[in-house]
C-alpha cells in the first residue's frame, strides 16, 4: 500500500455543523424556522441542491432555486471552517500515514472553490499527496476517473491505493478503479440506506478503526 485517499465531507471531516447554520441562516432571511441540525445532516453529502430542496421544498425547475442556491453557497463559502472538524481519530491516522511514508489525498465530488480553502483551514495536517475536485476531471464519482488522477498525482497505482467514503458513489468509484474500498458508517448515510449495503471491502463505524484496519490487510510489516 503507497496511499489511502478519501472521501472530504462526511469521511475526512465532519463539515454538517457549519452547512446547518448557513441553511438555517438563509431560512432565517426568508422568515422561516430553523430546521432540526439531523435533517439537515442526513442530505449534506448529496450537496447544495439537495440541502436547499430539503430547506424550501422547491424543485430545481422552480425560478427562485437557483437564487436560493447561490446565496447558500455564498454564506457557505464565507462560514466554511467555522464549525467544521475533524472525523474522531482522522488526524491520529494522518499522522501515522505520514510516519510510515503512506501517502494520503482527497478525492471530492466538492468543488474547489470550498475544497481548497477548507483544506487550507487544516494546513497544520501532513501534507496531502493530491487533492481532486470536480474541477479537475471530466467525469466525476461513481465514476473512477476522479480516483485515476489521484494516483497519478502521488505516482502510484490503483491496486496500490485503498479508498475511504460515507457513500456508495465513494464504493463504486473505487471499485471501479480497481482498488480495495473501506465504507464509513458514521459518515452521512442517507435515509432508509445503510453502508453495509454498498459491497465494500471493509466496514468501519469510527474513524479509529481505519488504521489497525489498514495494518492487518494492507501493510507489509504488520
Amino acid at each position: 500500500m503507497k496511499a489511502v485517499l478519501f472521501d472530504l465531507d462526511g469521511t475526512l471531516f465532519d463539515t454538517a455543523p457549519d452547512f446547518i447554520v448557513v441553511l438555517n441562516q438563509l431560512r432565517h432571511q426568508e422568515q422561516l424556522p430553523p430546521l432540526p441540525g439531523e435533517a439537515i445532516r442526513a442530505v449534506v453529502s448529496n450537496g447544495a441542491r439537495a440541502m436547499v430542496k430539503l430547506a424550501f421544498g422547491r424543485d430545481e425547475d422552480d425560478p427562485v432555486f437557483e437564487g436560493l442556491r447561490q446565496r447558500f453557497l455564498d454564506l457557505y463559502l464565507a462560514h466554511l471552517a467555522e464549525h467544521t472538524v475533524p472525523f474522531p481519530g482522522i488526524e491520529d491516522l494522518l499522522k501515522k500515514l505520514a510516519a510510515h511514508d503512506i501517502a494520503w489525498g482527497v478525492v471530492t465530488n466538492k468543488p474547489a472553490a470550498y475544497t481548497i480553502p477548507l483544506m487550507q483551514a487544516f494546513s497544520h495536517f501532513p501534507k496531502p499527496g493530491a487533492i481532486v475536485c470536480p474541477d479537475d476531471v471530466t467525469n466525476r464519482k461513481p465514476h473512477p476517473e476522479p480516483i485515476y488522477l489521484a494516483c497519478s498525482h502521488i505516482g502510484c497505482t490503483p491496486e496500490q491505493a485503498v479508498y475511504v467514503g460515507d457513500h456508495e458513489r465513494d464504493i463504486e468509484a473505487g471499485k471501479a478503479a480497481g482498488m480495495p474500498t473501506i465504507a464509513c458508517s458514521y459518515g452521512y448515510i442517507d435515509a432508509g440506506d445503510s453502508a453495509a449495503n454498498w459491497n465494500a471491502d471493509h466496514l468501519v463505524d469510527r474513524a479509529e478503526q481505519i488504521w489497525p484496519l489498514l495494518q492487518e490487510h494492507y501493510m507489509a510489516d504488520n
